[in-house]
């Protein structure tokens, strides 16, 4: 028994725990979701909702997942002039730090 196999590439990023939550907050939904809305080829922009659990380790305070069609739109997206504003805005908020992942998305 076979399966359809549908690719997409995405991007997740981990943001960790910042120092002013309440300021990560408010900047991340004001000013950087609209930024990232901005990168070209962007399917789908999702985030957490309420706190992140890890079963093991320690638990982002927050999870993004930006969906591309290809891992060369998504790899064109971060190398773009607004890929790289918002890129560089993760500075500006992301105070705990952030991890960021690319890889293709499987579904089964």
């Amino acid at each position: 028994m076979g399966y359809n196999l549908n690719l997409m590439a995405q991007l997740v990023v981990l943001y960790k725990t910042p120092t002013d939550a309440g300021a990560f907050e408010h900047y991340y939904r004001e000013r950087h979701i609209p930024l990232a809305w901005k990168v070209p080829k962007l399917r789908s922009y999702t985030i957490s909702s309420g706190p992140v659990k890890a079963i093991g380790g320690d638990a982002p305070h927050l999870v993004a997942t930006l969906t591309f069609e290809t891992m060369q739109d998504l790899e064109a997206a971060l190398s773009s002039v607004e890929g790289q504003a918002a890129a560089a805005d993760l500075a500006n908020f992301a105070t705990g730090g952030a991890t960021l992942l690319i890889f293709e998305n499987e579904n089964a």
